[in-house]
């Protein structure tokens, strides 16, 4: 595994859509591995496949809401698709890719995707909150929407209360 290079806001691939996987095959579970390796280096809880210049449909998201006495995973996707979204939420938003740069977005609060795992197979996993924010933040990347384009409004500095 590696830890691979993040793609800022100034890279046009950002703003690509990026192409289906159609080979389960070794080459993708390295991309799949070094994308995770890369968000756990990161701090981040979300990664998209053009954020690391590769402009395949592939997503890692870390599920952060699990009971206390359990551990936060990935959740691999491939080829992913929203199939149901409900509720809202709107709050502060940040993207690894526009480091330092928050805006105040709103999304469904929860939110169901049907995806592939690394070996092609179909499965369906649901998100609430954080993990939906995430997984709306990520699907959207593969469709080269930035999170910027979504926001009401960006925030500054002194909204953090610095100068």
């Amino acid at each position: 595994m590696a830890i691979r290079s993040i793609v800022t806001k100034e890279d046009s691939v950002l703003a690509k859509h990026s192409r289906p996987v159609t080979e389960f095959n070794e080459r993708l579970h390295i991309l799949l591995d070094d994308m995770k390796e890369t968000l756990t280096a990161s701090g981040g809880v979300g990664l998209a496949g053009p954020q690391v210049g590769v402009l395949r449909r592939v997503v890692i998201v870390i599920e952060t809401n699990v009971p206390e006495e359990e551990e936060e995973y990935f959740i691999e996707l491939v080829n992913p698709e929203i199939i149901l979204e409900e509720g809202e939420q709107t709050g502060p938003e940040g993207c690894l890719s526009f480091p330092g740069e928050y805006g105040i977005v709103t999304r469904p609060n929860h939110a169901k995707v049907r995806a592939q795992d690394r070996n092609g197979n179909f499965f369906e996993v649901e998100g609430d909150a954080l993990t939906a924010r995430c997984f709306c933040h990520e699907i959207d990347h593969l469709n080269g929407i930035l999170f910027p384009e979504r926001a009401e409004r960006m925030l500054k500095p002194e909204d953090f209360g610095e100068e």
